[in-house]
């Protein structure tokens, strides 16, 4: 398979697997990076290859405009996946990665006739489900770091180096302005079923607010509660990999039917 430059940015293949039937599409959290999905790469691999997807304005797309609307990030990635839809494709999203994923499950939907064969979607609301708060991209810097603290998705050395700064918080603030401006269209919905991933305290999805995933897919859509906050999957990436390995189990050849 060739791929070209553009969609070489956009997609990693950190273990390439020629032997795997199945790929997942890896999308990370706000602020976040490829390279965060690297321990889920080199788990699933070789039963599953794994294409994590790098978003622009960060590590070494940092020099390219950040995208602040979920989609522009979405006609990203699904024009980066053209040339790797020689095998079926699952979607897993954290956070703001979550209703990206969505949008590009609809988007493949749409315009191949192939849906992804399930979406996981991990620690994000229902994509109709919006809160009425003041939002994060409109902050000073000051106020965009304490929500980073709160959440407790980065490197606190990270966050309190004046060097560094600078390079992470345009895209920090990109993203958090796509995800708090996204609406979903209420008329669309994935022809394929949801495993939506939480953690049962996570100040930013309710169970209900993960449940209303239900609303968006003509198909069946499964909760699964974890212990912990926003980044519950720090702690349980193993019981998080093993899921997914399992979930997609059946969808290969010769995988296990029941």
């Amino acid at each position: 398979m060739t791929a070209t430059l553009e969609n070489d940015l956009w997609v990693r293949r950190f273990h390439p697997s020629t032997s795997s039937a199945i790929r997942l599409v890896a999308l990370p959290h706000a602020g976040g990076s490829a390279s965060y999905l690297f321990p889920v790469s080199r788990a699933l691999t070789p039963t599953v290859e794994v294409l994590a997807i790098q978003y622009p304005g960060r590590q070494d797309r940092r020099h390219e405009p950040v995208l602040d609307t979920v989609a522009a990030l979405a006609d990203g990635v699904f024009g980066a996946l053209l040339p790797w839809l020689d095998r079926p494709v699952a979607l897993f999203g954290h956070s703001m990665g979550a209703v990206i994923a969505y949008e590009v499950g609809l988007r493949l939907q749409r315009e191949t006739g192939r849906p992804p064969v399930r979406l996981f979607a991990s620690g994000r609301r229902a994509p109709s489900r919006v809160r009425d708060e003041r939002y994060v991209h409109t902050r000073d810097d000051a106020g965009v770091l304490r929500e980073l603290a709160r959440l407790s998705g980065s490197d606190p050395r990270v966050l309190g180096d004046p060097e560094l700064l600078p390079m992470i918080l345009p895209a920090v603030r990109g993203d958090y302005k796509a995800v708090e401006t996204y609406r979903a269209d209420p008329e669309h919905r994935l022809d394929a079923p949801i495993t939506v991933l939480t953690g049962d305290a996570d100040p930013m999805t309710t169970l209900d607010e993960a449940h209303d995933w239900r609303r968006h897919t003509t198909g069946e859509c499964d909760v699964r509660v974890f212990p912990g906050g926003h980044f519950y999957l720090n702690d349980h990436a193993a019981d998080v990999i093993r899921l997914i390995a399992t979930e997609l189990a059946p969808l290969r050849p010769g995988g296990p039917t029941g």
